[in-house]
């Protein structure tokens, strides 16, 4: 499943057809904030402002080169992976269907229609519209797209190509869990480059069905309360992840919602960046953990930018977490 060197620059080169590599930058003020060297991956500077797009655009390339495009094509998301599949289906014509749950983010829809996707709600979390989305591939004859794929984690194994050659000796990267793909791509590039960084995963506390998993050593599910780290909220982990991470991740580290939040204000106050719950979760998980990344060079992927324009302000204008 995990793909090798020659399979992340070949991604790579399909990436690049489509959109620049994003930049890693060392901000002082943020090192400031977390006593140390920290770089951030800004994956919330892409043409969807989030990393999944290069996923997409890598198994869509494949798709066309086997001579096989389906006619349209369907998948679930809470909105990364939507707008992923809407970016890659609208190069090549074909029709997207995307599936999200009810109450899902407004401008993440919006975006989403934007490409040019036939968007339908349903459910109350990810994993009902996953379902509903299969069902809806077998009665309408639609190729079902997958949150994991080894083709997708190739694809975004390419950022983390990016941050190991271009920042040298980083000691621990802090990388926001889904359904996976993120942290199976970072692994798979650290054990491509023969580099020894330790890749901790970072889950929300409200969605810890990834951790839970992790140290069990088995498939658990969990319920989802996040109200802000819509793009962690998994409640079923993928078993083909999981045995990726029990071999090359270190640890996870658990954030609540207000961490994340207070982490969406630091990267504001420090960078100028705007990050969604997701996005802002691995530097909540550096500054959590504060002491012990003391005096070490450290990576943070911010993975995504995109969180709708009134939760951002309530955030920005809060001590805490108070989103509805």
């Amino acid at each position: 499943m995990q793909p090798g060197l020659e399979d992340i620059e070949a991604a790579a080169r399909i990436v690049y057809s489509d959109m620049a590599a994003t930049p890693q930058h060392c901000w002082p003020l943020l090192c400031e904030r977390l006593g140390t060297e920290v770089w951030v991956k800004h994956e919330n500077h892409t043409p969807v402002g989030a990393f999944k797009i290069r996923g997409g655009l890598v198994y869509f390339a494949h798709l066309a080169q086997s001579g096989e495009l389906p006619g349209g094509v369907i998948s679930a998301t809470r909105g990364n992976h939507g707008q992923s599949v809407g970016f890659a289906a609208r190069r090549y014509g074909i029709l997207a269907t995307i599936v999200v749950p009810h109450d899902n983010s407004m401008e993440k829809n919006a975006a989403m229609r934007a490409l040019g996707v036939d968007l339908i709600e349903h459910g109350d979390d990810f994993q009902s519209a996953r379902e509903y989305a299969k069902l809806l591939a077998s009665e309408r004859s639609l190729h079902m797209v997958p949150s994991l794929h080894p083709l997708l984690i190739a694809g975004v194994a390419t950022y983390s190509l990016e941050l190991l050659k271009a920042v040298p000796d980083i000691d621990v990267v802090y990388v926001p869990i889904g359904l996976g793909s993120g942290v199976c791509g970072m692994i798979a590039a650290r054990d491509a480059l023969g580099l020894r960084t330790e890749v901790v995963g970072v889950v929300s506390a409200h969605a810890p069905a990834y951790a839970e998993s992790f140290n069990a050593r088995r498939m658990i599910e969990c319920p989802v309360s996040t109200r802000l780290a819509d793009g962690m909220a998994c409640r079923t982990p993928e078993q083909a992840a999981l045995e990726v991470l029990w071999q090359g991740m270190d640890r996870i580290v658990l954030v609540t919602d207000d961490e994340i939040a207070a982490a969406m204000r630091m990267l504001f106050e420090c960078t100028h960046n705007t990050c969604e719950g997701a996005g802002a979760a691995a530097v909540a998980a550096a500054a959590q953990e504060r002491s012990r990344i003391a005096g070490r060079k450290v990576a943070v992927v911010v993975s995504g930018g995109n969180v709708d324009r009134e939760v951002f302000a309530a955030v920005l204008g809060e001590d805490s977490c108070n989103i509805n």
